[in-house]
């Protein structure tokens, strides 16, 4: 891995795109990508949208990560995007109090989860790079992560913008909150996607409008397209005739709501006896075999599970035009991506009324899906079912969900309004006329 780092980035604005949570390890480890996949092949999060996003605006990005297994900043170019990336080594102190955890694992996880990510930022060692960099702002994955706290304070020493997204964040324990609404209020600005999100920041932190923007995840609606319906389910042996739902993720039962899709999947198979049809799970991560053993408990019928970590697009697609209906039964998101690649791919979407869904799908039908109650295994299942007993109508909403993608998260529309908010600072605040 070599210096990608030369003089002519320094002539393009400039942003720090930190993903510090907690370690790069914690989350890629639970899903096989090592550092080396993540260099050479990793594309499949939605911080690489907006990357190409602002690169098509004009603005270079640097994505931060920390790691315990580097002792000096490692960097190199992330090969799929060509996004430069800078591998930070965790602070001792961050090493220390994870040794201690594991001495006392009685300790309260809430508590511990909020100290860890308090701690993990090494700050004297980013400053150094961001300013190597030549970062203009910075942009932190999560506006309720404990990391960003630290990033906004870093920001007020260096005089630099801190921006942050929406992903699904939410505090850990009682010594998040107090902090935080200070926190808030001395950010740049922040990126919601979801109208309801929006509305609860405004009220629960009284800030302004103008730190606000709404503007949605981008997705490369050109790269991801469908591929003949029969080829991909011949690829993958699944009969013509047969009706198929998808789904693809990462493996976490309770965030994506997997235990209600296999309750849901299980009714739809009780109501349909002798109809050919299956359910196809792309996707790997630390539930992996507490879903396994689920499915084999329940005696699901159809299921067909890619238990991997997928990182080339082309055979994701594959998987996807093999299918006739989406499904995300998410309890909680920030704004999904994965629902709007499938979009993409030409295929209708059933997802629960999470942030950012109701956006997704905001003329319901005419965008391409339906919109179910959350943890309501029989409504989805009645989606479903819909989708999977209406050949012709499904086929009709495919369109419209193609057309969905096409014309509002494209990376040139999201790309200018990014810029707009982080650089330039002109994108016009969105009155919500609940909150006023």
């Amino acid at each position: 891995m070599k210096n990608c780092h030369n003089t002519e980035n320094l002539q393009q604005p400039t942003v720090g795109f930190l993903l510090c949570g907690n370690l790069f390890e914690d989350f890629f480890d639970t899903i096989g990508v090592s550092l080396e996949d993540f260099r050479t092949k990793f594309r499949g999060s939605y911080q690489f949208g907006y990357i190409e996003a602002l690169r098509l605006a004009g603005v270079r990005t640097v994505l931060f990560y920390v790691s315990a297994r580097v002792s000096t900043p490692v960097r190199f170019k992330h090969e799929p995007s060509g996004a430069e990336v800078c591998i930070l080594p965790a602070p001792s102190v961050h090493r220390s109090f994870r040794y201690i955890c594991r001495l006392f694992p009685f300790l309260k996880r809430q508590m511990t989860g909020s100290i860890d990510s308090y701690l993990v930022l090494p700050l004297r060692v980013l400053n150094q790079e961001l300013r190597r960099e030549g970062c203009s702002a910075i942009l932190f994955q999560d506006y309720e992560n404990p990391s960003f706290d630290i990033c906004v304070l870093l920001g007020k020493m260096m005089h630099l913008p801190v921006f942050a997204t929406f992903q699904a964040g939410s505090p850990r324990s009682r010594l998040e909150p107090p902090i935080r609404q200070l926190v808030i209020k001395g950010c740049t600005g922040l990126i919601i996607a979801s109208q309801a999100e929006m509305l609860r920041v405004k009220t629960h932190y009284k800030i302004s409008s103008t730190k606000l923007a709404r503007i949605f995840n981008p997705v490369d609606v050109t790269a991801w397209q469908a591929i003949d319906r029969n080829v991909a389910r011949s690829k993958l042996e699944i009969p013509i005739n047969a009706r198929v739902a998808a789904f693809h993720g990462r493996i976490s039962i309770n965030h994506k709501g997997l235990d209600i899709l296999l309750e849901a999947w299980k009714q739809i198979c009780k109501e349909r006896p002798g109809k050919d049809l299956r359910l196809l799970l792309i996707g790997t991560g630390s539930d992996a075999e507490e879903l396994q053993q689920r499915i084999t408990a329940m005696q699901l019928q159809g299921v067909i599970w890619i238990n991997q970590f997928i990182n080339d697009r082309s055979l994701i697609q594959q998987y996807l035009s093999a299918a006739d209906v989406y499904c995300l039964a998410s309890r909680n998101e920030g704004f999904p991506v994965a629902p709007i690649e499938a979009m993409a791919c030409g295929l209708p979407v059933v997802a629960t009324d999470v942030p950012g869904i109701p956006e997704i799908l905001e003329f319901g039908e005419a965008s391409g899906g339906l919109v179910v109650p959350c943890e309501n295994p029989l409504a989805l299942a009645e989606a479903l079912g819909r989708f999977l007993d209406n050949e012709a109508w499904a086929s009709e909403l495919d369109r419209s969900a193609r057309s969905r993608a096409e014309e509002c998260f494209s990376l040139e529309v999201i790309g200018n309004q990014l810029r707009d908010f982080l650089i330039d600072k002109e994108i016009p605040v969105v009155k919500d006329e609940k909150a006023s």
